[in-house]
C-alpha cells in the first residue's frame, strides 16, 4: 500500500518574486486601496488555514502559549 499524501521534502519551495517596478506601482497607491487588499488576504489565508493551525492561533492571540 502507498501512501497518497504529498512528499512535502521532495518539492520545490513556493518562490513569491515582484520586479521594483511592481514594488513601486504598489507604493504608489491610496492606502484605503492597500488596506482593502491586505483585508482579502487575511481573509483568503484564514479560509485555507486548517482548524488545527486557528487553534493555536487564537491560543496565541490570547496569550494562552
Amino acid at each position: 500500500m502507498t501512501d497518497s499524501r504529498l512528499d512535502l521534502t521532495q518539492q520545490k519551495p513556493l518562490l513569491y518574486y515582484r520586479t521594483r517596478e511592481d514594488i513601486e506601482t504598489y507604493q504608489r497607491k491610496p492606502l484605503p486601496l492597500k488596506l482593502q487588499w491586505l483585508e482579502a488576504q487575511m481573509e483568503f489565508f484564514h479560509k485555507a488555514m486548517r482548524d488545527k493551525a486557528k487553534r493555536i492561533r487564537e491560543k496565541l492571540l490570547r496569550g494562552d502559549i
